[in-house]
């Protein structure tokens, strides 16, 4: 068994040497570079990403810088009209319809969609176009341009109506149909009437010399020239690789009212709506959102900036990005190049690196493989390798000079053995006889011991206990002849009497079958459990009326048992007379008999449980042992060995369970009769 194991062992630490300098081999270049390669590209994939986030980020400044410049020019040329020498010559004629015709030149000029002049009072004194309504006058930069000689300028949002006062022209062109957009926040509404306006004022002389307030806009809802502009300055020609395009559009609060982004093709994505995350983030948070981002119908790399109106309420985002296919392609396309390089590199190389190997693991699996067949039991195997000066083959000529001397040895050691052996062999024969003839007088010496120890148990005790009975039968006969016609009377004390000598008798022959059993069997019969421990009852009450101990009965038990009903009583009774040895102080003695199964055998239990002094574990341990007794003067040390062997020959069992303090329980489980 031992050769076998060894031939399949050397295989398998040959293709071990294999494997492991095909690892050295291969190892720099299939694992440690693929990853170096992996962790380059990660960090080149994620500065990759970080400088498109830079970029676009850069594109959202110079956004809001030209969206800083129009607030910023609106500002300046209104204040310059305020100014100049044209609005004071018209101030000082005192006519609105001079008034209303420079605003209108000046209107159209400066590229604004409306201007009035306003009192201090908020009245209108002259405007372009005539409004249809008076504005709302409260607004934060006229009470600034009122109260400063610098210009107010700002983003403002107005409702339709406040539009429609100043021109139905401009509310009709706020007025957007909403998009259905996926991902957008769920809304009830169907269009977008509200108006994104770049507002600006400045302090003016109303004519009559009252101060004033010379207040513009220009509507951004839908200025395609405006979010143009935008997308021309931050993506010129050639800012971007081939394929790629970028956008620029203007939310008023999650509603796209000016943008380039195309829905479909002639169409743009007016009405449509940004998605929950990013305007919970821009609108929600105020944060500037730089990631990629699902616009309307492809994913672009994005930029959202919330923008603030004059109350300094969050009411839109600037928002400018680019295409991102044309970049992934070209950072897909990139990993393509470095994986066909790597595989081609990989095919050039590695047949050389295994080539080096194979001038290794060749000699090493040569060598490997004599040593196996050496384990196997050809000792005249040998690796008859060329000598070479190198490492390996020292060692393939050292092995086969080994092998020479191994086989020497063996021969010799071969011999030696075969003379031991017989040696050994003679010796063993002499030393089984020897043990043959001891083991035969050792049973001989302990059964002489146990037949002369039961002899002497079983004659003391016949004749002590066998001539007490012959004089208490004799006598009870004497009492009889004399009572004479009044032993009627006392009938059934002569009965119990009669019986309790007799059961003398049977402790004295159940003493003789405790040492040879299988030489009685005895007359056996069905029984209930209650009603054997019925019996035992009257022959202890005695025993019981000396001590404080309540006597508590359960009979459950439907099945009958088969055992000589002398023996059953002879158990019980002495399992009765321990437990009320062990209640000197009183107690509780309980008697049960119920069903129970053992190991699929159907059968019953009768329970003797006492509240006594209860029994260590090394007590419970002996407790069935012969002669072994905790009764000291008084006890034999018999009576649960002999019940536990009465038992036995029924295929019962005795077990018992017992706490040092809190009393003992004794089962008695006895298999239903047939």
């Amino acid at each position: 068994m031992a050769d076998r194991t060894s031939s399949m062992e050397a295989p398998v630490r040959g293709r071990s040497v294999r494997f492991r300098l095909l690892a050295i081999a291969l190892l720099p270049m299939l694992v440690i570079l693929p990853l170096l390669l992996g962790v380059a590209i990660y960090r080149w994939n994620a500065r990759f990403d970080a400088t498109l986030i830079s970029k676009v980020n850069g594109d959202l400044t110079i956004a809001h810088q030209y969206l800083a410049r129009i607030l910023e020019k609106t500002g300046v040329q209104i204040r310059g009209l305020s100014l100049s020498f044209r609005f004071r010559e018209v101030e000082e004629q005192e006519t609105l319809s001079a008034v209303e015709t420079l605003l209108e030149q000046s209107r159209k000029e400066i590229g604004l969609d409306f201007l009035y002049l306003m009192d201090a009072g908020g009245k209108v004194i002259a405007s372009s176009p005539a409004l249809k309504g008076a504005p709302r006058a409260e607004w934060p930069i006229i009470t600034s341009a009122l109260s400063s000689e610098s210009p107010a300028t700002g983003i403002d949002i107005f409702t339709n109506d406040e539009l429609a006062a100043i021109s139905p022209a401009l509310a009709e062109r706020a007025r957007l149909d909403l998009v259905p957009t996926p991902n957008a926040v769920p809304t009830d509404r169907s269009t977008e009437a509200h108006g994104m306006v770049v507002h600006a004022a400045s302090r003016a002389t109303a004519p009559g010399g009252g101060p004033a307030a010379l207040v513009g806009g220009i509507l951004l809802n839908q200025n395609l020239e405006f979010i143009d502009t935008i997308n021309d300055l931050v993506y010129r020609a050639a800012s971007l690789p081939e394929g790629s395009q970028g956008t620029a559009t203007l939310f008023l609060d999650d509603v796209r009212i000016s943008t380039n982004v195309r829905l479909f093709e002639g169409r743009r994505a007016l009405g449509t709506r940004v998605s929950a995350a990013v305007r919970s983030a821009v609108m929600g948070e105020g944060r500037t959102w730089l990631d990629s981002a699902f616009v309307v119908n492809d994913w672009y790399i994005s930029a959202y900036e919330p923008l603030v109106d004059t109350y300094g309420k969050r009411v839109g985002m600037l928002y400018v990005g680019f295409l991102q296919k044309p970049f992934n392609d070209a950072k897909l396309e990139t990993l393509l190049i470095i994986a066909l390089a790597f595989i081609v590199i990989t095919a050039a190389t590695v047949p050389i690196f295994l080539r080096w190997a194979q001038s290794i693991f060749m000699p090493l699996e040569r060598v490997t493989a004599t040593i196996g067949e050496v384990e196997s039991g050809n000792l005249s195997a040998r690796t008859k390798l060329p000598a070479s000066g190198d490492e390996i083959g020292r060692v393939a000529f050292h092995l086969d000079t080994l092998l020479d001397q191994i086989q020497e040895r063996d021969r010799q050691l071969r011999a030696w053995n075969e003379e031991l052996n017989a040696r050994v062999r003679e010796r063993t024969r002499e030393l089984e006889l020897a043990n043959l003839k001891l083991e035969a007088t050792t049973k001989q010496l302990i059964m002489s011991e146990k037949l002369a120890a039961i002899g002497e148990i079983t004659a003391g005790v016949a004749h002590e206990i066998n001539n007490p009975i012959a004089v208490m039968q004799g006598n009870l006969d004497v009492i009889r002849s004399v009572i004479g016609a009044d032993v009627e009377k006392a009938k059934v004390e002569f009965r119990l009497v009669d019986e309790q000598i007799h059961r003398i008798s049977q402790i004295v022959t159940k003493l003789l079958q405790f040492a040879r059993p299988e030489e009685y069997a005895g007359y056996i019969e069905r029984h209930a459990p209650g009603a054997v421990v019925a019996d035992c009852l009257p022959l202890v009450q005695h025993l019981l009326n000396k001590t404080e101990i309540k006597l508590t009965r359960e009979d459950r038990a439907s099945r009958l048992v088969l055992m000589n009903r002398t023996e059953l009583q002879q158990v019980l009774i002495n399992l009765i007379v321990n437990a009320i040895h062990a209640m000197p102080d009183g107690g509780t003695l309980t008697l049960r008999s119920f069903d129970a199964d053992r190991d699929g055998v159907t059968g019953i239990v009768i329970e003797v449980a006492d509240t006594g002094i209860g029994m260590d574990a090394d007590v419970v341990e002996r407790v069935f042992n012969p002669f072994f007794t905790t009764k000291r003067r008084d006890g034999t040390g018999l009576g649960l060995s002999i019940s536990q062997t009465l038992i036995k020959r029924q295929r019962g069992q005795i077990t018992v369970e017992s706490e040092v303090g809190r009393g003992s329980t004794f089962r008695v489980w006895l298999p239903e009769a047939d």
